[in-house]
């Protein structure tokens, strides 16, 4: 038997970054990875993504991801190469696992244990999320469909694109593979793109977009059937489009299936999801659960913040970590941004607040660049004029929407904001031009 203080199931961006903090605090750690290290996010999900956005063309975009997906999981190999890390590839990970006092000699531990069996304090869960799928007549029976893994596969770029879901996936995959020269159709069940984004912001952003693809909204998928997607519009009507390929873009689920979770006396939530505290323990002490398997912020970078916070509970450390203010992108072209709540959300909240809004096409450098499109919605408390929020689309928006997480973060007012210098000629003065309205 070996001893360890931590093991970690998953090795993706919530996994790995746990496995390396604590490593580096002097933690001897065992991490559980059935598939390539670097998880969804590094193998088939952010990083490539963004080769695709970055490409002029289809056949480039496969070949750069082909370049940059092995450089990054090289370099997460490497950081699972700490002398206090041992990494072992194996599927049903937590069952390879059993804790100070689980009996080593029940049938549980003997039909799942693997040699060698390890005795650990605390584990850490994961496993990140997977594909959610609708119930949708046909869409697991026809080979035309697939989901966000397969159109990374695709070898060829298809004629007729059609994407059911108009979420940060839908909306990514739909701006790209316009932009490479499929004639792209977007079905959505909602009234609006991109819910999580400010309803002004989403709008703007997808009528740019309607210059190039096709949206249906408020509709809902039938079935699909030899390539034809057939769909009830909100008024009832029956309608369909034929395609060649079809994205199942309607969102992730956590991947709890097979952890045998149960037997540590874990309950999962109606969504499959891990419950977790603000500490991301589950409520059997000395485990926790981070990244997407919790299904409380599905983003990579709030996945390795949760690894921190649930590493340095295990430490019994502080920290300042605000998973109050989690900023977002959606690298979309122009790509679009938020922090904070919405203008719907604060008036709904009941909370006082001003809005000032700025535009790309008053800034000399959006003008120098060619990216005129774009506008800026910046929130702020209507009784001590502290930042509460932003949300914009245009060139850069990702960038710029940080620089008001960090002042988020340190509770900046709209006056302080107004009196920090920014760089001229630079797309951060859209900021600045907001905050002196």
């Amino acid at each position: 038997m070996t001893t360890n203080d931590l093991i970690i199931v998953g090795a993706g961006p919530a996994g790995y970054r746990a496995a390396e903090y604590a490593a580096r605090q002097g933690l001897k750690v065992t991490v559980f990875e059935e598939g390539e290290v670097g998880g969804t996010c590094l193998n088939v999900g952010c990083i490539p993504t963004k080769t695709y956005v970055h490409a002029a063309t289809f056949d480039e975009a496969r070949s750069r991801m082909a370049q940059v997906v092995p450089q990054l999981r090289q370099g997460v190999e490497a950081i699972l190469a700490h002398p206090n890390i041992t990494l072992v590839r194996g599927r049903r990970a937590i069952t390879n696992a059993y804790r100070d006092g689980t009996d080593a000699n029940s049938d549980f531990v003997r039909d799942h244990m693997v040699t060698p069996c390890v005795s650990v304090p605390n584990i850490i869960i994961a496993t990140g999320s997977e594909t959610k799928w609708l119930p949708i007549e046909g869409a697991r029976t026809d080979p035309r469909v697939v989901d966000s893994t397969g159109l990374l596969q695709l070898e060829r770029l298809p004629r007729r694109l059609v994407i059911i879901g108009a979420g940060v996936i839908g909306m990514e995959f739909a701006s790209v593979f316009s932009r490479f020269g499929s004639e792209v159709t977007v079905i959505e069940y909602l009234k609006e793109c991109l819910p999580a984004l400010d309803s002004d912001i989403a709008k703007r952003l997808r009528k740019q977009m309607e210059r190039h693809i096709t949206f249906h909204m408020q509709c809902a998928v039938k079935k699909i059937a030899d390539g034809e997607v057939v769909f009830e519009t909100r008024k009832g009507e029956t309608q369909s489009v034929e395609a060649d390929v079809v994205l199942m873009a309607t969102g992730r689920k956590p991947r709890t299936e097979g952890l045998a979770l149960e037997t540590f006396g874990i309950t999962l939530a109606p969504n499959g999801a891990i419950p977790v505290d603000d500490n991301f323990q589950t409520e059997v002490k000395g485990i926790y659960a981070i990244g997407d398997c919790n299904g409380r912020q599905m983003l990579a970078h709030a996945a390795e913040m949760q690894a921190v916070r649930a590493v340095n509970h295990i430490l019994g450390k502080t920290d300042g970590i605000r998973f109050d203010i989690m900023p977002a992108a959606i690298f979309t072209e122009p790509e679009a941004a938020c922090v904070g709540p919405t203008e719907e959300q604060l008036k709904a909240a009941g909370t006082p607040y001003v809005c000032k809004k700025s535009f790309w096409r008053a800034n000399g450098k959006a003008l120098a660049m060619g990216e005129t499109e774009g506008m800026l919605k910046l929130f702020a408390s209507a009784d001590d004029g502290t930042l509460l929020g932003c949300h914009a689309y245009g060139a850069h928006a990702a960038d710029i929407v940080q620089e008001v997480s960090v002042l988020m973060c340190k509770h900046t007012t709209l006056g302080e904001l107004a009196d920090m210098v920014h760089i001229h000629p630079t797309l951060s003065e859209i900021l600045k031009s907001a905050a002196e309205v």
